[in-house]
């Protein structure tokens, strides 16, 4: 569920390689503690109430656009964030990264099925997240009867 954490650093960590999209690089980032923490600071709410800047960063992500720094350092470590959940993201990484993928979920479905295709075309990021949301509705729903009228 963590694994697109980096997506939160994503949204900072983008990079942009060429017009068509394509699969990540199949070579892990290398092996540190923790992926570089010089972007954690990143305002991931700006990032997401601003259209142009979030589709910059989706558009990097995709290969479809250009990337900044950041953009292309996270289209590094985002194959490896993914593949081993997230396991060497920073505690801001993974919380920047579940505010950005619920939000793309949640509120921009097109955009995160283009970036699943390429980061997750199993789906597990977004099962798993689903499955927690709708248990989270029902145990709300069940502990506050009140909620339900």
């Amino acid at each position: 569920m963590k694994s697109f954490i980096l997506l939160v650093s994503v949204l900072s960590f983008l990079s942009f390689c060429s017009a068509v999209p394509h699969p990540p690089a199949t070579t892990a980032a290398p092996m540190k503690g923790t992926y570089d923490s010089r972007f954690d600071n990143i305002d991931v709410d700006e990032i997401l109430q601003q259209e142009r800047l979030l589709m910059n960063y989706v558009k990097c992500l995709e290969g479809t656009g250009p990337c900044t720094p950041d953009g292309k350092a996270l289209k590094e470590t985002l194959p490896d964030a993914i593949a081993t959940n997230c396991e060497k993201c920073t505690q801001k990484q993974k919380e920047g990264s579940d505010k950005v993928t619920h939000f793309l979920i949640d509120n921009r479905p097109e955009d995160w099925q283009r970036l699943e295709k390429i980061y997750d075309p199993e789906g597990t990021y977004r099962k798993a997240y689903l499955a927690e949301k709708e248990t989270s509705t029902t145990t709300t729903s069940n502990a506050n009867p009140e909620a339900n009228k």
